[in-house]
């Protein structure tokens, strides 16, 4: 028998090489790309225009370009407030990487006529809230009301006071997830850690999705 040229052994073991090797990498990239996760769509964040907790103002564009978590809070509450924005906090600390670096968080506040914006920076101090993802909005009543209750599906309706003297306003402890585009692609039980972590692994899905972004509208 004649021996195998080198150079054509050399070809052979390489084909051998792709055929076996390559699809074992690829094609688990390709799955992973594509990951099959299937979000909802519930509908566009309509134009509004509030102002921050820094005075300035923030409009629907601020959502736009990358994923943002928003949920609803207000100063004087002294019941799911304070536990809702310390698991925001610790969203704002686990979103803090350079994959994440896109994903921005918003409170709002169901009482606006109170929340100020330097009652609300005091309020994001607390939670040391930074303001390059994190902001907090407040407004006209019935424009927030308009915000909240319209595409947003939450409340802000008042019923009586609690045992502090502080309003109590009906309103949920969930988070809402915004993609890049303005839609709102999910709601999350803020009292379920795995709905937490869904939420996380849903917002780090669109951040990858998007192609740029701009906090703070404009």
């Amino acid at each position: 028998m004649r021996g195998i040229p080198g150079r054509k052994l050399l070809i052979g073991l390489l084909g051998i090489f792709v055929a076996a090797v390559v699809p074992a990498i690829v094609l688990p990239t390709l799955v992973c790309g594509n990951s099959g996760i299937e979000l909802s769509d519930l509908g566009p964040v309509t134009p509004f225009a509030l102002t921050d907790e820094r005075g300035l103002v923030f409009t629907e564009e601020g959502f736009r370009g990358h994923p943002t978590i928003v949920n609803f809070v207000f100063t004087r509450c002294d019941t799911i407030c304070p536990v809702t924005s310390a698991r925001m906090e610790q969203l704002q600390h686990k979103l803090s990487d350079r994959k994440a670096e896109s994903i921005k968080l918003v409170s709002i506040s169901v009482d606006p006529g109170y929340d100020t914006p330097p009652r609300l920076a005091v309020y994001a101090e607390r939670f040391h809230a930074r303001p390059e993802k994190w902001r907090f909005l407040t407004g006209d009543t019935e424009k927030v009301r308009s915000l909240v209750e319209g595409p947003f599906m939450n409340s802000m309706m008042a019923e009586g006071l609690t045992p502090s003297g502080a309003p109590q306003i009906s309103h949920n402890g969930y988070f809402v997830l915004v993609d890049a585009d303005l839609v709102i692609r999910g709601v999350y039980d803020s009292n379920d850690i795995h709905k937490l972590d869904e939420l996380m692994h849903h917002a780090r899905y669109l951040a990858r999705m998007s192609r740029g972004y701009k906090f703070g509208g404009g």
